[in-house]
């Protein structure tokens, strides 16, 4: 069967070897050929070659021409030496995947860019800790992550726990993207979301 865990759960990649890990909501998230690579710091031309199998369905797994079984995403794991755990969380609501929608978006845009990112976002953290005292515990922590290495801190900022959920609500992030991109992100987030409503109506 496709591989799938359900709107209430989350994917996490770890390496074995490395604390490197990376954790996303799966409605909103890489999908899980992408969180193995990710985590192992693999191409998908290595992750092929590891696996036995080819570049090019990789590369159709990750573009979702392809949908692994659970047992194939498993291989994948074993054979990027990284463990796999699924986590059961509190459901998202849709302004919880709005938000994990965004922050995949500054995900990306951070791993292109990081020094500049980090830099608006730590100048972020100490403006808004001067004007939003109530915020300043949750501020804290994100000055805490900003000195994390860049695996650890996005697996932070796409946590879909609680814990992960609150901290977005402040998010030091937001600059990192021009208004115009977070209104495409926020329009692509609700014609897929849409797109979901329609279709679990038609299956009901």
């Amino acid at each position: 069967m496709p591989f799938d865990v359900g709107p209430a759960g989350a994917l996490v990649a770890t390496a074995r070897r490395s604390p490197r890990h990376i954790q996303s909501d799966i409605f909103n998230g890489m999908n899980p050929t992408r969180l193995i690579r990710d985590a192992a710091g693999l191409t998908q031309q290595e992750l092929a070659e590891r696996a036995e199998t080819s570049q090019a369905t990789i590369a159709a797994y990750e573009g979702g021409h392809k949908s692994p079984t659970w047992r194939t995403v498993e291989r994948l794991a074993q054979a990027a030496d990284v463990e796999l755990v699924v986590q059961c969380v509190p459901p998202l609501t849709r302004e919880d995947r709005r938000s994990l929608a965004l922050h995949q978006a500054i995900v990306e845009r951070l791993e292109q860019d990081p020094e500049a990112a980090l830099a608006r976002a730590r100048a972020s953290v100490l403006r808004m800790h001067a004007l939003h005292p109530a915020a300043r515990p949750l501020l804290d922590e994100w000055r805490l992550f900003l000195r994390r290495p860049l695996a650890s801190l996005i697996a932070v900022i796409l946590d879909p726990s609680q814990r992960g959920r609150d901290l977005r609500q402040v998010t030091p992030f937001t600059g990192v993207l021009s208004a115009r991109e977070r209104a495409n992100v926020y329009r692509r987030f609700g014609e897929a979301w849409r797109e979901r409503v329609a279709t679990t109506q038609e299956a009901s």
